[in-house]
């Protein structure tokens, strides 16, 4: 043990959320044990600053493992009185993820004979959803449910009792949330929560009591402590400014090791863990397999013990996230192993960012980061191991599943490296990732792609749910696309435009555009992003339609995590006029998401032909059963979320002010180097997402991260703008009016053009026209200046007509050549002035 381990032991005779409570005056008040069950932390969470720390829950803070799961067996056994043998008998048990999970497991133990099932944020392909529900306070809010056994909770007249096992319960929303969901397909006339520490309000307990009236059924609460938490006004804002306080002190400080210390070496070690064994309960855990692992722990624990240095006393197993249960039992067979003389303790790694402070009264002293190494759906991020750093491990023996016994896991900043610079020897203990029998067939749906291998956007800003076509030829001369578009002898989408590749003067003039516009974009972003995250939260889940959406979605999901830190997914899908949205795209979300999360995302409104082609094909997919194809409807939202929505076509919008978005300017250099998608026959099979091209070469004119950042500098100055709009938004009437639409008919008729998708409406629609088409000519609305400057100047470029009217809802329209051949161009392939 170090030197500074022993010390604290000595001296930590302070609650540990002292430091909090006397700087925040966080109050819990209680029965006796609750102090010593409880301490304190902070995180940047948007609505919960404070963070309830469990002493014998084994998350984060590391305690004896034959602590840990006697908590949750002596639940356990409380219940089993509760109900009595017979129906305890008959019970399931369902745990939260990831925190409970393993709390959950012990509980079902102390039942003896219950199945158990947890919820899990690791969506598995293949595999149907039974349920799903969203935990409000958490970090990643979004649970599923996934069992092999779909007949495991189902209900009915002769229901058995759920059994719901969460860490603590503060507010009692997620299990309501839970049991609401369940009850609806599956009703029963019996539930019982369990926790370790009940800590709601007398409003919190009184909606429980009226919600188990609402839908006949009986609720019982079992807890070993119970208190509550008092929270002064304002302690929210002045806890998330101490965590930036503390966050800006700490800001480049490295993790300490373990000093004189060299690296420990890493070492993996054979559990022979038996075949016929979940790891856990994600899929669902039986009685035999009870019965099975607890005879092949004894001969684990024995290999563990035998793989460690003969000087070890004080071993720490570490379990991953949801991996709670499969750790935990190896850690009490270790204590059984090593006997007296040692001193084992358990925790797990955990997603969620918690501040660290190094004093007695805080509950989190120290903090390991590292990579995710199980390559999550949302997408990379940062993990966490707390209180590991100076706790005086002589060994640690880290224990992941076999899905995340990744690269990631062993680079040089991976967690076993992170490890071994503050302990004399690290374990890798790998348990074999369950699979369930009917998903032993290959999945069928690809996995999104990202950067740096596909666009030059980070990889945790998009996912994109395309496939690469960068090694097909696919550009045609514009005029020649033209006329194949405009016979009918080839659909848009089966080809690509030569990219467009500026002149110093049009990038100087972006350049300029964008240094005026930024803060203008900046509140449109952020005005869009509040009224999604106030109409669609908590933790709305961001699907952009590239290309010319996916910068927006960028955007918005840069400013949720500026002002409410959180981290939302993002994904970019295809939908093609006259063809539809790419469903390959839809199942992967509908399998890896709740599509009530979704929202559709767009940078601007044209006419409304996009909105109304969305419309159509989720209705469309909806109506064909979705993933399965005769379950019913999914539940995807067909609303768009658009920057500036200038025609009236949408509800959710930053502004409806028609003006320059400078990403309209350019195309893949502004877009993460991502051309426009393809679809076409040869190239996309049924199960294929739709295709891009990935334009590395163009890697020196790339200014995807100029634009986002020029944008994301001007969030702070425009906060309180954003505020305001949002507020007025909320409250005012939304209704989309078609305003566009109606001026797109009467200008195709007016200028004899007869067909509404030749007449392009608004700054952006009216850029791609000049960049892509070949353009007939441009109607300006007389007395807009700085806006239409590039318009003009591309104009000028292509000898395209600017026509200056009046009346006109949008700042300019561009005219598609009505009747295009190859003889509307001159020999310079300028466009003609004459129809």
């Amino acid at each position: 043990m170090s030197g500074r381990a022993r010390r604290e032991e000595a001296v930590d005779v302070v609650w540990s959320g002292d430091w909090v409570a006397e700087r925040l005056g966080v109050a819990l008040e209680g029965d006796g044990e609750l102090h010593e069950l409880l301490g304190l932390a902070l995180r940047r969470n948007p609505k919960r600053a404070h963070l309830l720390v469990s002493n014998v829950l084994g998350k984060h803070v590391p305690q004896k493992p034959s602590v840990v799961y006697g908590a949750g067996y002596g639940l356990g056994e409380r219940v089993r009185a509760l109900l009595g043998a017979e129906e305890a008998r008959r019970a399931v048990v369902l745990g939260y993820a990831e925190t409970a999970t393993g709390l959950g497991h012990a509980v079902a133990d102390g039942l003896r004979d219950a199945p158990y099932l947890h919820s899990t944020r690791r969506p598995v392909a293949g595999v149907a959803q039974a349920g799903g529900f969203e935990e409000a306070h958490s970090h990643a809010t979004s649970h599923l449910l996934l069992p092999e056994d779909p007949e495991l909770l189902a209900g009915g007249a002769e229901a058995s009792t759920l059994v719901l096992v969460d860490d603590e319960f503060s507010t009692g929303n997620t299990v309501l949330n839970t049991v609401r969901a369940l009850h609806e397909t599956h009703p029963r006339e019996r539930y019982v929560i369990v926790a370790l520490v009940d800590m709601r309000s007398a409003g919190d307990r009184d909606r429980l009591t009226a919600f188990a009236a609402e839908i006949g059924a009986r609720v019982d609460l079992v807890t070993r402590s119970s208190g509550t938490v008092t929270l002064p006004e304002g302690v929210l804002e002045r806890g998330q400014a101490l965590v930036a306080a503390q966050e800006a002190e700490q800001a480049g400080r490295a993790d300490e090791a373990v000093a004189g210390v060299a690296p420990a070496p890493v070492t993996r070690v054979a559990l022979d863990w038996p075949a016929e064994v979940p790891d856990g309960g994600r899929h669902g855990f039986t009685p035999a397999h009870r019965a099975a692992l607890e005879a092949a722990l004894p001969g684990m624990a024995e290999r563990i013990a035998g793989a460690l240095d003969g000087d070890v006393r004080r071993v720490l197993v570490l379990g991953f996230e949801e991996l709670m249960y499969a750790p935990l039992r190896l850690g009490t067979a270790l204590e059984a192993a090593m006997g007296s003389g040692a001193e084992v303790r358990y925790s797990t790694t955990t997603r969620s960012p918690v501040l660290a402070v190094d004093d007695p009264g805080y509950a989190i002293r120290t903090r390991l980061v590292f990579p995710a190494h199980d390559d999550p759906a949302d997408g990379p991020g940062d993990r966490y191991a707390y209180n590991v750093a100076g706790a005086g491990f002589d060994a640690v023996v880290a224990v992941v599943d076999s899905i995340a016994d990744t690269p990631e896991l062993h680079a040089p900043d991976g967690l076993p490296a992170r490890l071994a610079a503050h302990t004399g020897q690290v374990l890798l203990a790998v348990v074999p990732s369950y699979t369930p029998t009917p998903l032993q067939e290959p999945a069928v749906l690809p996995e999104p792609l990202r950067g740096p291998d596909f666009s030059s956007y980070a990889p945790e800003d998009v996912g994109w749910l395309l496939q690469d076509l960068s090694d097909t030829e696919l550009e045609a001369p514009t005029e020649e696309r033209e006329e194949a578009i405009q016979s009918g002898g080839a659909h848009y989408a089966e080809s690509l435009p030569v990219e467009y590749q500026p002149s110093a003067e049009y990038q100087a003039l972006f350049a300029a555009a964008l240094d005026a516009s930024a803060a203008r974009i900046a509140r449109a972003v952020g005005t869009v992003t509040e009224t999604v995250l106030a109409e669609r939260g908590p933790r709305p889940v961001l699907v952009s339609l590239a290309r010319a959406g996916t910068p927006v979605g960028v955007l918005m999901r840069h400013w949720a995590r500026h002002r409410h830190g959180l981290d939302l997914p993002h994904y970019a899908i295809s939908i093609v006029r006259g063809r539809g949205i790419d469903a390959t795209a839809l199942r992967w979300l509908a399998a890896h998401h709740d599509p009530a999360d979704v929202v559709f995302v767009d940078g601007w409104t044209g006419k409304g032909a996009i909105t109304r082609e969305l419309a159509a094909a989720i209705e469309e997919f909806e109506t064909s059963g979705g993933p399965g194809g005769s379950a019913g409807p999914v539940g995807f939202d067909p609303e768009i979320a658009v920057l500036a929505d200038p025609g009236g076509c949408v509800r959710t919008y930053g502004t409806r002010e028609d003006f320059l978005i400078p990403s309209a300017c350019l195309n893949s250099t502004v877009s993460g180097l991502i051309s426009r998608t393809v679809l076409r026959a040869d190239l996309v099979g049924p199960d294929d997402f739709h295709g891009a091209k990935f334009y590395r070469e163009l890697a020196d004119s790339d200014v995807s991260g100029d634009f986002l950042a020029a944008v994301t500098a001007r969030f702070d100055e425009v906060a309180d703008q954003v505020d305001a709009e949002t507020k007025e938004l909320l409250a005012a009437d939304r209704a989309p009016t078609w305003e566009g639409w109606a001026a797109v008919e009467r200008i195709s008729e007016e200028y004899g053009i007869h067909d509404v998708n030749l007449v392009k409406p608004g700054v952006g629609e009216t850029t791609r026209v000049l960049l892509r088409r070949v353009p007939w000519k441009i109607l300006a609305k007389r007395g807009v200046g700085t806006d239409l400057t590039h318009i003009r100047l591309l104009a000028e470029q292509r000898g395209v007509p600017v026509e200056e009217v009046d009346d006109l809802p949008y700042s300019c329209v561009g005219l598609i050549h009505p009747r295009f051949t190859r003889g509307a161009t001159g020999a310079d392939g300028k466009a003609v002035q004459g129809a």
